[in-house]
């Protein structure tokens, strides 16, 4: 099975549109959907590989990343959802944010059946009683959704634990798109990038679930059953401009030397 049979979102025809040495070393065909623009790879048989280490060595922004999406949350929860309840980490690698979120004062929690939980030990979902479906307020999924080899089966349990799901992923440029440089995200190095969403195809999931998508910026994204209007939505935004613009006025900053050092790593890989 090669993974072009049909689109994994809505069962369409694919057409080929490039060919990437994943891991260096594998042949694998990408694959885009002739309706929604999904994008997917041939069946990852290679994943085991891929996920040797469940975060990859070439992803030395882990940190920078999670010190920005908890400044992020606390906009987004404070603006738009009840800080006083129960909050869940999806695919949530070392626990690093569900201790920087409790850290704050929100009463987070980890998933993840392949990582380890280093920051937050006790704070995992088996520690939690559930006795209900959908007991958590939100549900935050950063940098999952390029994950997933089944989009509806991963995305339906995400669904049970809460009916409100924030989420980050790139979508797809509106440029075509003929060999894996076009991209940055495709990233076939590490092989773990395996699902590309366009806006139409989030819609699709969005509508299959009961809920409604909310494109938050380029990268973030909102399915909800609750009623959120743009206003509330650049809100979320505006504070967080604020933080920003305050960090690059009033404190001094060095250059970062993230994207070197990405650079260094996938040069050793």
């Amino acid at each position: 099975m090669t993974g072009k049979d049909s689109c994994k979102i809505c069962e369409s025809t694919l057409q080929f549109i490039f060919q990437a040495n994943v891991l260096s070393k594998y042949p694998v065909s990408y694959w885009q959907c002739t309706q929604c623009g999904f994008v997917q790879t041939d069946e990852p048989f290679w994943l085991d590989e891929a996920y040797g280490s469940a975060i990859s060595s070439a992803d030395v922004g882990l940190v920078s990343r999670n010190m920005g999406n908890a400044d992020l949350l606390e906009c987004i929860i404070n603006n738009g959802f009840d800080p006083a309840k129960k909050f869940i980490d999806y695919a949530g690698g070392y626990g690093m944010l569900v201790r920087m979120m409790r850290d704050k004062g929100y009463d987070f929690y980890r998933q993840d059946k392949y990582c380890r939980n280093l920051f937050a030990e006790t704070f995992d979902i088996k520690d939690i009683e559930q006795t209900t479906a959908q007991p958590f307020e939100l549900l935050t999924a950063f940098e999952v959704f390029e994950h997933l080899v089944d989009p509806w089966e991963e995305i339906g349990k995400m669904f049970f634990y809460s009916k409100n799901i924030l989420f980050s992923t790139a979508l797809l440029p509106d440029q075509k798109i003929t060999r894996p440089d076009d991209w940055w995200y495709f990233i076939p190095e590490t092989g773990q990038h395996i699902a590309f969403y366009t806006e139409a195809s989030l819609h699709i999931i969005a509508k299959r679930f009961n809920t409604t998508y909310h494109k938050i910026n380029g990268n973030l994204h909102l399915f909800t059953q609750n009623k959120i209007n743009r206003n509330l939505l650049q809100s979320f935004m505006i504070s967080l401009a604020w933080r920003t613009i305050y960090k690059k006025v009033f404190l001094k900053k060095r250059t970062s030397l993230l994207g070197p050092d990405h650079e260094k790593m996938l040069r050793k890989m």
